[in-house]
C-alpha cells in the first residue's frame, strides 16, 4: 500500500478514560487488506476469550477497505465485535457513507473501547475524537430525533456519517441495530445492543482528506469501465427500477417465501407488497449508497391522518427492502401496504433487526395459536395473522418488556422458544434468525454453516435456484463444497467492502486492478479468502461454536421448497464436509 494512505491508521477509543490514540498499522493492512480481513484481525486482538458480549471489554470494531473513496460500490463498512445474540462473533455490514466518511476522516478501522459512565456520543473530526454528552438523547422515542438532534449539533453535512441506536439498544434488546443515515443498517447480530451496553448513543464521522492513487490514467480507465458496468448492467438497472423487493414474487411464484413462520413457502397476497406494486403505486424515492451510481434504496410514502383534520396528512418515507417485505410482510401475513410500512416505520423507530424482529413475532403467533402462550403474557395483545396494528404494539412491547414473555422475545427466538416452547417452529440458525427464503437445502446449509449465520455468507439461496433451473441433484459433499468456495471468495469482496451486488462487476481480474492502482500489488486473492474465514471460525469455536450441537429446525424439513427434496441427515452429513474443509 501507498505510505501517504490514511487508510493504514487505526483510531483506538476508549469510551471509560474518555481518550483515544492513533496508530500507523500498514501491517493490517497489507495482509488483511480492509473491511472483514482487518476486522477479525483486530477482534482477535482486542477482544478477550470468553467476555460477556455487555462487558465493557467487548470492542465495536469498525474497518473499511482500500478502494473505498476510489471505485464505485466499495460503500460498505464492516463491523465486527461479540455478538450478545449468539453469544458468538458478530459481523455487520452496512451501506450508506459510514465508509467514506470514516475513510475521509482519516482512518481505516476504528476501536471502541471500554463503557462510558453516562450516555455520550462520539463526533470523529479533524483527526481528533469529541466525546458529546448524549444524556438528553438517551430515551427518546424515536432514533429519528436522536439522528435530527444531531445533525444540527454537527459539522460536514453532505460528509459525515452519524451511527446511531434507538431504545431497542439502550435496553438491551439483543438483536438491537445501529441505523446509519436513516436507511441504511448494521442490522444483524446486535450491534445496537453493544452501543447500548457502552452508553454509546451514536458516532459520527466526517472529514476531507485526499486518497493517492498509484497511477492517474490507470485509474480513470478503470473507473470508467466499473462505472459503465454498473450502469448498464441488467442486474444492477432493475435493483434501480425495483429494488431488492424484485425478488419477492419470483421467490413466491416458486413456492421460496416464507409466509406464517414457514407454515407455507406461498402466499396469497404477495403481489399487494412486491416490489412491482410498491415501485408503481407508493415509491416516493430513490437514494444510494456514497460513490454509487445504481441508487438501489427505495422508499415508500406513507400518509398518515392527522386527528380531526379529514385533509392534513403526515408523510413519512420508509425504507423497503426484500428482506423487510419477508419479515414484516409475508411472515406475519401482512399483505397490506400501509400495515407493511407501519410495520417497517416502527421497528425503524425503535432501532430494532427487522428479520429477527418479523420471526420472533411469527414465532409468538403461532405459539400464541397452540396454547403455548396467553394474551395475559403479551400484556393485552392478541397476535393474529395479518393483524398489523397488533404487531406494531408487540414491537413497542418488546422494547419496553412489561412482561417475561417480552423479556425473552428480547432475546430472539431461540430464548424464548426455550422458555415457553414451540422450539419445533422457532426458525434460528446459530441463534440468529432466518432470512427471506426458503429456496432448499443449500440456503438453509448456509444459514446453518455461515460464519454469520446470514443468506449473504455463501448465497445457498442462488445455488438452489441454479439447481432447480438446470435440473441437477445435490449431494451433501457438493453442496457444502459450492457454499464454501462461495463464501472465501466473498471474504475477499467484504475485506475490499464491495457491496455484494457488484460481485458479478468486481471479477477477480477487475480486484487485481483495482487493488494494484490502490497501492497493494501482488495480492493472492485466494488464500486471503481462505485465512479470513479460517480466523472468523477460530474466534467462533473459541466462543464455544460446536457445529455438531447446531439445532437444525424441524420446520424447514417439513415445509416443502421448490429445489430437492432435503432431510436433517443431508443437512449434518453437508454440515460435517464443509466444517472439516473450513
Amino acid at each position: 500500500m501507498m505510505h501517504d494512505d490514511p487508510l493504514a491508521r487505526v483510531l483506538t477509543i476508549d469510551l471509560s478514560r474518555r481518550s483515544f490514540d492513533i496508530a500507523h498499522r500498514p501491517e493490517l493492512f497489507v495482509e488483511g487488506i480492509g473491511g472483514a480481513g482487518v476486522g477479525i484481525r483486530l477482534l482477535e486482538e482486542h477482544c478477550p476469550a470468553g467476555i460477556d458480549a455487555a462487558s465493557p471489554e467487548n470492542p465495536i470494531v469498525f474497518s473499511v477497505g482500500p478502494l473505498v473513496g476510489l471505485f464505485p460500490l466499495a460503500s460498505k463498512t464492516v463491523a465486527m465485535f461479540k455478538s450478545p445474540h449468539t453469544g458468538n462473533l458478530g459481523e455487520s455490514h452496512a451501506g450508506g457513507r459510514s465508509a467514506i466518511a470514516i475513510r475521509m476522516a482519516g482512518f481505516g478501522a476504528v476501536v471502541i473501547k471500554g463503557s462510558s459512565p453516562s450516555p455520550v456520543y462520539l463526533a470523529i473530526e479533524g483527526g481528533r475524537v469529541h466525546f458529546r454528552d448524549a444524556s438528553a438523547l438517551w430515551g427518546l422515542r424515536s432514533s429519528f430525533t436522536a439522528g435530527s438532534v444531531i445533525r444540527r449539533r454537527e459539522k460536514g453535512s453532505g460528509l459525515r456519517t452519524i451511527m446511531r441506536i434507538g431504545r431497542a439498544g439502550e435496553r438491551g434488546v439483543t438483536y438491537a441495530g445501529v441505523i446509519t443515515e436513516t436507511y441504511r443498517h448494521f442490522g444483524r447480530l446486535g450491534l445496537g445492543a453493544v452501543f447500548g451496553s457502552k452508553k454509546l448513543k451514536a458516532v459520527v464521522a466526517s472529514g476531507s482528506r485526499t486518497l493517492p492513487v498509484a497511477n492517474r490514467k490507470a485509474f480513470r480507465s478503470l473507473y470508467d469501465s466499473i462505472y459503465q458496468a454498473a450502469t448498464t448492467s441488467p442486474l444492477m438497472r432493475k435493483y434501480h427500477e425495483v429494488g431488492t423487493a424484485v425478488n419477492v414474487s419470483p421467490l413466491n411464484g416458486i413456492g421460496a417465501l416464507p409466509t406464517r413462520n414457514l407454515q407455507s413457502g406461498q402466499f396469497e397476497k404477495a403481489d399487494g407488497i412486491s416490489g412491482e406494486h410498491l415501485a408503481e403505486h407508493h415509491l416516493g424515492r430513490r437514494i444510494a449508497c456514497a460513490h454509487c451510481p445504481v441508487a438501489c434504496i427505495h422508499l415508500a410514502g406513507l400518509r398518515t391522518p392527522y386527528p380531526n383534520d379529514p385533509y392534513f396528512y403526515k408523510t413519512t418515507m420508509i425504507g423497503y427492502d426484500h428482506e423487510p417485505i419477508f419479515a414484516m410482510g409475508s411472515m406475519l401475513g401482512v399483505g397490506d401496504v400501509p400495515g407493511l410500512l407501519r410495520l417497517l416505520d416502527e421497528a425503524e423507530v425503535q432501532g430494532l433487526d427487522v428479520m429477527s424482529a418479523g420471526v420472533v413475532l411469527a414465532w409468538a403467533t403461532e405459539a400464541l395459536e397452540r396454547g403455548l402462550i396467553t394474551v395475559d403474557l403479551l400484556d393485552g395483545v392478541a397476535l393474529a395473522w395479518g393483524d398489523a396494528p397488533g404487531y406494531v404494539e408487540a414491537l413497542m412491547r418488546i422494547v419496553s418488556q412489561p412482561t417475561d414473555l417480552y423479556r425473552a422475545m428480547a432475546r430472539g427466538v431461540a430464548h424464548a422458544a426455550g422458555m415457553y416452547g414451540g422450539d419445533e417452529f422457532a426458525l434460528s440458525f446459530g441463534g440468529n434468525e432466518m432470512p427471506g427464503y426458503h429456496t432448499g437445502p443449500a440456503c438453509h446449509l448456509g444459514y446453518l454453516t455461515g460464519a454469520r449465520h446470514s443468506h449473504l455468507d455463501s448465497a445457498g439461496y442462488s445455488l438452489d435456484q441454479k439447481t432447480l433451473a438446470t435440473g441437477t441433484t445435490l449431494t451433501p459433499e457438493g453442496v457444502a463444497d459450492e457454499l464454501l468456495t462461495e463464501e472465501r471468495w466473498r471474504q475477499v469482496l467484504t475485506s475490499l467492502v464491495i457491496c455484494l451486488f457488484a460481485r458479478g462487476i468486481y471479477t477477480e481480474d477487475v480486484v487485481h486492478q483495482a487493488l494494484e492502482v490502490a497501492g497493494f500489488k501482488g495480492v493472492d486473492l485466494c488464500s486471503l479468502g481462505e485465512d479470513i474465514l479460517r480466523r472468523k471460525y477460530a474466534f467462533k469455536r473459541r466462543e464455544g461454536f460446536d457445529a455438531a450441537a447446531l439445532k437444525i429446525p424441524r420446520r424447514i424439513v417439513e415445509t416443502p421448497s421448490p429445489a430437492d427434496p432435503f432431510d436433517e441427515p443431508f443437512l449434518r452429513a453437508a454440515i460435517s464436509h464443509y466444517m472439516a474443509n473450513v
